[in-house]
């Protein structure tokens, strides 16, 4: 595998993660899905992994699993009529830079949802 198709399945990835986004946001998607839609956008987008890429091999296999796995859950089990209107979308803005806003922002979500868990696991383990 060279690195220009190592470039080119990135980019698929993203389109993939972009068309998950819109479909998610689509007033017709099932309730479920759409949760499911949600959690694997947030967690493609975020610059916070479950588990570290600095750890070698299994930093990055999280990537390489969950982000596909869930991105075909979500397709397999949408409407296609959602998922060609997200695709159309998603194909509008791939190219568009990239929103540093929007970074700050998934990582203040994850702090918080971090925040919470840990509160949660403390409490629980020390009464």
């Amino acid at each position: 595998m060279n690195i220009s198709s190592l470039k080119e399945q990135a980019q698929k990835l993203k389109l993939h993660t972009l068309t998950v986004y819109y479909a998610a946001r689509d007033p017709d998607m099932p309730v479920l899905v759409k949760f499911l839609a949600i959690i694997v956008a947030a967690y493609a987008l975020s610059p916070i992994d479950l588990i570290p890429d600095f750890i070698p091999v299994i930093g990055y296999l999280d990537d390489l699993i969950i982000i596909p796995l869930g991105l075909a859950l979500v397709i397999h089990f949408s409407p296609p009529q959602v998922i060609a209107s997200a695709q159309l979308k998603a194909g509008q803005v791939v190219d568009k830079p990239v929103s540093y806003t929007a970074a700050v922002f998934f990582v203040i979500i994850w702090l918080i949802v971090l925040g919470f868990f840990m509160g949660w696991f403390f409490r629980a383990y020390n009464t």
